[in-house]
């Protein structure tokens, strides 16, 4: 219905006014009670469990309750002194939320609340919290973020190598809690042991096209009683993910798929791995890029001087895997490129392909390979083979146990 001007709906309201009883309103216009619409501030109708008069300890979660019957929690946004955002979870009745992410000693907080009440009001409250220092023992551990800061493709993990061995489940959580990710548009992900040195970090699915990550530790987290932990990095880090460009080699097939953004952009032959030199199915990352490289049959367990060996300039290289897996330029093979397989492990096409391949694709791009007869890609230790874990799997790693004292390897 379209909306009377303010002096006409005055005028409307006088009309009907000589229509009804006395005393009785007929109409009013809601725009001179601005008042009405002001979310209430809702401060004092909010609680901070456990937060007493010498701050919260930083080893427990933080929790937002309302103390007020009947109203509800509507959002909550809380960030440290640095500007640093703490993760978070509302429970699904809107009577608390609970912080995600560990909390750092001696840290002052600013946490934002919205509520409704029963009869629908909106209210905003601003809570002050803050943490006290971690008791008992420190210890630091030095950690290096990467990949480098830059721009990568949708399948790239983060990584953190520590210092030294770690194999205490309670230092090894420990440092989970310590390493921060925020990204935006936020994702699910979570961190994973490789191994004794290294974590990964990788989404529940592929990063979205165009996300902005930062990576950085916080101030202390706690181990055990008595114990915390420190990590020690040069600075944090900032990546961006470029466009979603994706590649699916079907190996059986002779030729590759690549795509960007949902939309194919060529199908390209190729070939792939002869009998007993067969090319790893599944989930790949690219890890870099030379536009010429040397290749040798020596890196690959082939012996100098036998039918098998080689020592090779290539074009437009592609590196997928440590152990010597590239996409190249393969003038040699083109006769075969989309009707049989005839290299060492590599995916060859012609130079102008792989020149063109090259060009469009960029570290952190995802190739996939199906339909070849050789092994599986390992998910650790041969590059980024991270994808090819579900993520019930990803989740489940089980650290070993070793619970006794607080203990950091050489």
């Amino acid at each position: 219905m379209r909306q009377l001007p303010r002096r006409r709906l005055a005028l409307a309201c006088a009309l009907l006014l000589s229509t009804v009883a006395p005393g009785l309103t007929a109409c009013a216009d809601r725009t001179e009670h601005p008042l009405a619409f002001r979310a209430f501030d809702a401060a004092a109708r909010l609680a901070v469990s456990g937060h007493g008069a010498d701050g919260l300890d930083p080893a427990r979660p933080l929790v937002v309750r309302s103390a007020s019957a009947g109203d509800r929690i509507t959002d909550v946004t809380a960030v440290d002194q640095h500007g640093r955002h703490v993760g978070g979870r509302l429970s699904a009745d809107g009577s608390h939320w609970l912080s995600t992410a560990g909390l750092s000693g001696g840290a002052r907080y600013t946490v934002r609340v919205g509520t409704e009440d029963t009869s629908g009001a909106r209210g905003r409250g601003t809570l002050h919290v803050h943490t006290r220092k971690f008791p008992g023992k420190q210890q630091t551990l030095g950690v290096e973020l990467g990949p480098r800061s830059g721009t990568y493709g949708v399948g790239q993990p983060i990584r953190a190598k520590v210092g030294k061995r770690v194999t205490d489940p309670d230092v090894r959580a420990a440092v989970v809690r310590a390493l921060r990710v925020d990204s935006s548009p936020g994702v699910e992900g979570a961190w994973r042991w490789i191994n004794d040195r290294e974590l990964h970090y990788r989404p529940r699915d592929y990063w979205p096209a165009g996300t902005r990550i930062t990576v950085r530790t916080t101030e202390l987290t706690p181990v055990r009683a008595g114990h915390v932990l420190r990590l020690r990095a040069p600075g944090e880090l900032r990546l961006r993910i470029g466009a979603d460009v994706r590649a699916v080699t079907d190996a059986a097939g002779h030729e590759m798929t690549v795509w960007k953004n949902g939309e194919l952009l060529r199908t390209i032959p190729v070939t792939t791995g002869k009998p007993g030199f067969e090319t790893r199915n599944g989930v790949k990352v690219i890890l870099d890029e030379e536009a010429k490289a040397r290749m040798r049959s020596a890196t690959i367990g082939i012996k100098a001087g036998s039918k098998e060996s080689y020592d090779l300039q290539v074009r437009w290289a592609t590196r997928l895997t440590e152990s010597g897996e590239f996409v190249h330029a393969a003038p040699w093979s083109v006769g075969a490129q989309g009707s049989a397989n005839v290299s060492h492990g590599c995916t060859g096409m012609s130079t102008e392909n792989a020149h063109w391949f090259f060009e469009r694709t960029r570290p952190g791009d995802v190739v996939v390979v199906e339909g070849s007869d050789g092994k599986e890609m390992e998910p650790f230790g041969n590059g980024y083979g991270d994808w090819n874990l579900s993520w019930r799997d990803w989740q489940g790693t089980t650290p070993p146990s070793d619970r006794g004292r607080l203990r950091i390897g050489a």
